[in-house]
Parts: C-alpha cells; sequence; structure tokens
C-alpha cells in the first residue's frame, strides 16, 4: 500500500481519534497487507498512533527507558478500573480481588510464553529479582556471578547477602561492542567456578541496550549445574522472544516500561521446579511451598494497576509485538546511523541490529554526560538521561512509537553541531 492509499483509507478516522480500542483497530486493519518492515518506515501511520497519545510539548522525550507513559486508551481504561474500585470499596477486595489478579497473571503468561502457575505479579524489576537473589539458601562461601553493567538495585541485594551470609560476588564487564556472542557466554564461563550457585544476566542492559545471547549463557551455565536469573526490565513487550525458548530458571521484569502499564506492576516468572526452593520476600502459610502463589504476599496493592494490564496487553497484541520491534529498531538505527562516524561522537551501543533495538547511548569526547544531557534540555529542548559509569560516557537515548523521524533529526542536528564543538 503506498502513502496516498493508506492515508485515503485512514481519513474519516481522524488523526486524534485513538482513544478506544475500535478506532486503533480499524487503523491496524488498514495497514493489514503492508510488512512489518516496511511499516516501520511509514510516518503516517505511526503518526495516527502517536495522535493516540497525550504528549507534552515543552520537549522530546527520549527518555523512554525509564517510564512509557500510556497512551490515551490505557489511560482511560486505568481511570475507569480506579473509579470501579473506589465504588466498591471492601466489597471488591473481599471478593473478585484475587481471582481477577490470577487471571491477569495467566494473560500475562500467556504472552510472556509460560505456564501460568510459573508466573506472579510483582510491583516492579527491582521486587521480582531482589526475591530470587535474597531467596536462596546461601551459604558462607557460595558464589554469585553478575556483571558490572547489571542494574544498580540488584548488585546493592547481592552486597546484601555477601554481608549476611558471607557469599562471594564474582562481577565481569560486558564490552560494549562485542565481536561474537561467544566472547560473552565466555566471559561468564571464566567467572563460575565449583562453588558458583546463582548467575544473573541482563536481558538487555539499561544503559546501552545492548541485548545479550541469554539463551547461550543459560545453556553454558546448566551445563555446570548453575541456575541463571535474567533481568529483563527493557526486554519484554520490547523485542520479541518466549521466555520458554531462553531456558532460564528465573525472569523479572517492569510492565511500566515497554508494556505502558501504569507504575506499580511487574512479574516474576520461576521455572516450576525451583519455586519450592525460594523464600519469599513477605511470610505466608495460605499457599503449599510447591505453589508460586505462596512467593506472592505483598499486602494491600494498587489492584486498579492490576487491571489495566490486561488493556495494556490488548493494545500491544493489537499494534503486534513484531511492528513495534521493528519500528523501534528503526527510529533507533535511524539517528545512529547519521551520527556513528561523526567526528568526536562516541556510540556506546553496538553496530549490528541484532544487538540491539530502541535503546542506544552517545557521548561527545571530552564532554561530560551531565552536560550533554543538560545542553540537549536547554539548547534542544531534548530530554535524555545521562550515563557516566561502568565502562559507559554518554546519555541514553530511548525513542518510543509516539516518536517521529522529525524529532530524531532534531537530536542529529544537536549531535552533529556539539561534536564540531
Amino acid at each position: 500500500m503506498d502513502k496516498r492509499t493508506f492515508i485515503k483509507n485512514t481519513s474519516l478516522l481522524g488523526l486524534s481519534s485513538l482513544i478506544s480500542f475500535q478506532s486503533l483497530s480499524k487503523v491496524i486493519d488498514s495497514v493489514s497487507d503492508i510488512s512489518s518492515k516496511e511499516l516501520a518506515k511509514n510516518e503516517d501511520f505511526w503518526q495516527h498512533i502517536r495522535n493516540g497519545y497525550n504528549l507534552k510539548p515543552d520537549y522530546i522525550n527520549l527518555e523512554n527507558g525509564y517510564y512509557c507513559i500510556q497512551p490515551k486508551v490505557i489511560l482511560e481504561s486505568y481511570i475507569n478500573h480506579v473509579r470501579e474500585i473506589n465504588l466498591q470499596g471492601a466489597y471488591y477486595m473481599r471478593t473478585v480481588q484475587f481471582d481477577n489478579k490470577n487471571k491477569m497473571a495467566a494473560k500475562l503468561a500467556e504472552l510472556a510464553g509460560c505456564q501460568k502457575d510459573e508466573l506472579i505479579i510483582t510491583r516492579n524489576t527491582t521486587e521480582s529479582l531482589d526475591m530470587i537473589i535474597s531467596g536462596q539458601d546461601w551459604n558462607n562461601g557460595d558464589e554469585a556471578v553478575m556483571a558490572q553493567q547489571d542494574y544498580g538495585a540488584m548488585l546493592d541485594m547481592f552486597d546484601q547477602i555477601s554481608k549476611r551470609f558471607g557469599v562471594i560476588n564474582k562481577v565481569i564487564s560486558i564490552p560494549n561492542h562485542p565481536t561474537s556472542d561467544e566472547e560473552i557466554v565466555e566471559l561468564y564461563a571464566n567467572a563460575i567456578t565449583p562453588k558458583t550457585k546463582l548467575l544473573m544476566v541482563c536481558h538487555m542492559i539499561n544503559i546501552t541496550g545492548q541485548i545479550l545471547p541469554v539463551r547461550k549463557i543459560c545453556d553454558m551455565a546448566h551445563s555446570r549445574g548453575i541456575k541463571v536469573l535474567v533481568d529483563g526490565a527493557h526486554a519484554f513487550a520490547h523485542i520479541q522472544f518466549k521466555i520458554a525458548d531462553l531456558n532460564c530458571d528465573y525472569y523479572g521484569c517492569s510492565l511500566h516500561k515497554w508494556l505502558s502499564v501504569p507504575l506499580g506492576a511487574g512479574f516474576l516468572y520461576v521455572k516450576k521446579e525451583n519455586i519450592k526452593s525460594t523464600w519469599p520476600l513477605f511470610a505466608e502459610n495460605e499457599h503449599k511451598q510447591d505453589d508460586i502463589l505462596h512467593l506472592n504476599h505483598t499486602g494491600t496493592i494498587p489492584v486498579h494497576t492490576d487491571l489495566t494490564i490486561s488493556d495494556a496487553i490488548d493494545f500491544y497484541n493489537m499494534i503486534g509485538g513484531e511492528r513495534k520491534e521493528e519500528r523501534l529498531r528503526f527510529l533507533q538505527n535511524y539517528w545512529t546511523n547519521k551520527v556513528r562516524n561523526l567526528p568526536n561522537v562516541i556510540l556506546n551501543t553496538p553496530a549490528d541490529s541484532k544487538r540491539s533495538c530502541a535503546i542506544a547511548n552517545v557521548g561527545i569526547k571530552n564532554m561530560k554526560p551531565s552536560l550533554l544531557a543538560e545542553t540537549l534540555l536547554s539548547k534542544y529542548k531534548i530530554y535524555t538521561v545521562a550515563i557516566d559509569g561502568k565502562g559507559v560516557q554518554g546519555c541514553r537515548i530511548t525513542p518510543n512509537v509516539y516518536t517521529t523521524t522529525d524529532e530524531l533529526n532534531q537530536l542529529v542536528k544537536a549531535i552533529t553541531e556539539l561534536s564540531n564543538q
């Protein structure tokens, strides 16, 4: 379908009409015969998606890696859930609360590609992964393997168990530009000893966007009897995969990132055989120890957030995981290809498109990341986040599906000018 035909087919919908799933469905149906790769470059289609969001006009938001805001259709559903829960009050909490939470978990498990009795809804990635790190039966002298580039909250928990139980933490460093999967796998393999009990790996490194070969790392670790915990905070609903295909033991993520669920929800996957040996963060005796629900007691929670998970999954499925991933990768390559070879520009993300998707990190030689972020915002009205450490000096750039190439042209203009100063 060419540009003219697309515009004709969608003109009656209106550019600000995407406030219902019905209107979104009509837009999606109009491009059903276009391949995901071709559609990724179709600015007219993605303009329709963009107009389904309320966006702040003060700056170009290129920091979606922290929190992906909800499109209007999800936001309105969330507000309706808040109103309904407030109307029913304790009646809802004492009757169908847990049945509905289990339904949401089952729908998440289907999307994630695991069994519904292997997944629970948590509050975020930190809760999910810290439950596993702290929930092992650690002994003095046990070892754990992780990377310097892992998220700080998880490294803090490993530091805590080291102080509490005498666990030895083996910390490796992931190169920003690996030559092969095998180079990365070997780094983890070389850190393993007969005392290693748990290995943690990022599915996607949060500061650079590099995608790691998780399946190969898991297979290597399992061949040596080591369990693997995967940090999927930035991968779930960003790139396509099924947990079953990763062959990991544990997987945790936040849903307020790429699934665009309101703040306060994540999930934890635990392979069935590992459930019984995992200690929960909060004690409870209602469920058997081999039932994953015994890990899910956290007290009273914002149940309206849980209900919105279903709406967010519907939105994701309507756009399509393949379409979304192709668009996000196109946007990242669009700007990185224009600046990668500029003088004084440092790209901290691999050039191989298979090793990254939406997220990339860029720096300017002899310019502190904090100053770069400040300049991008004050002079060019572009909001990013500065990263300075762990072998990375630059700003993380994270577009979302509503980002336009015109906005990225502004980023390219800014980087080009700053690199010449």
